[in-house]
């Protein structure tokens, strides 16, 4: 699956069950499926085979260790996209932490926030986080060039997930990229990539939380038409909502608007949809109906 920065889902591709996670042919169908979904003006210079002089906005892409792939970052390179991908555990990571992380020089505060709503209710334990660059550290020959190794450590906390090197006072996570810039703001931009929690959740409550189906095309047509409708949701919330409903689960919406009951009426060759008027999603209707 693939989503804009701001959570509006491109692109999701129904797989077998046993489908292996990193299938690069996949990630770069998605990648492709995803850059033709976008307007022309945001494409251009992105598609396979474009100029990369045509390119008027610039692209990123951020995927989790699913998506880490030397081939993958190669696609990238030749679509004129920037990529972030999170860093797997192996022998040299972990040997250029140990050599790292007693040196206080190494390391800089990180800066930002984290993006997701599970996230942001975790942010007092991860002020103290730092960041360094390791590429030096690791072997990346064959990665394409100017590739990075950015390490990121917090405090450890109960939950936490697997860490990069076993430590018991730090968590320690990192990701590859070909970006430019300053090792905390690259990190920042990466730990954006937690917004496709929210958008995965928001899938599940527009039904992508069950296959209902035995057909494989069946499901396959199902995956899509979920997210069809998020997409529609995500531009009408966009477009049309404001205040406490513009950024809320489709859960909410679904119990605030759409289950608003409405008798439509056709009166002197006009046809007129009529809302309760004490209802409490009739104000909201009203307001998006008249909102530009």
């Amino acid at each position: 699956m693939c989503s804009t920065g701001d959570g509006e889902p491109l692109w999701a591709k129904l797989r077998a069950g046993n489908a292996a996670a990193n299938h690069i042919a996949d990630h770069l169908e998605v990648l492709d499926r995803s850059i033709g979904q976008l307007p022309d003006a945001f494409a251009a210079g992105h598609r396979r085979g474009d100029d990369p002089a045509a390119a008027a906005q610039p692209m990123r892409l951020r995927t989790d260790s699913a998506g880490r792939s030397a081939l993958i970052a190669q696609g990238c390179r030749d679509r004129n996209i920037t990529y972030f991908m999170t860093a797997r555990h192996n022998t040299q990571i972990t040997a250029a932490i140990a050599a790292a992380r007693t040196d206080p020089d190494r390391w800089q505060p990180a800066t930002g926030g984290p993006q997701s709503r599970r996230a942001r209710s975790q942010a007092h334990r991860r002020a103290r986080a730092q960041v360094t660059e390791l590429t030096e550290a690791v072997d990346l020959s064959h990665w394409p060039a100017r590739t990075r190794l950015i390490v990121r450590r917090e405090p450890g906390h109960p939950g936490a997930q697997r860490t990069l090197f076993d430590s018991p006072n730090w968590r320690y996570w990192g990701f590859l990229t070909d970006a430019a810039g300053d090792p905390a703001r690259l990190d920042a931009d990466m730990r954006a990539h937690a917004q496709v929690e929210d958008t995965i959740a928001r899938l599940k409550d527009s039904g992508l939380d069950k296959m209902p189906f035995r057909a494989w095309a069946a499901n396959a047509a199902w995956t899509a038409l979920c997210v069809i409708s998020l997409a529609l949701v995500s531009w009408f919330q966009a477009l049309r909502l404001t205040g406490a409903l513009a950024n809320p689960a489709p859960k909410q919406l679904r119990w605030q608007l759409w289950h608003t009951p409405v008798r439509v009426v056709r009166t002197a060759r006009r046809t007129t949809a009529r809302l309760p008027d004490h209802h409490p999603g009739t104000p909201a209707l009203l307001a998006a109906a008249a909102h530009t």
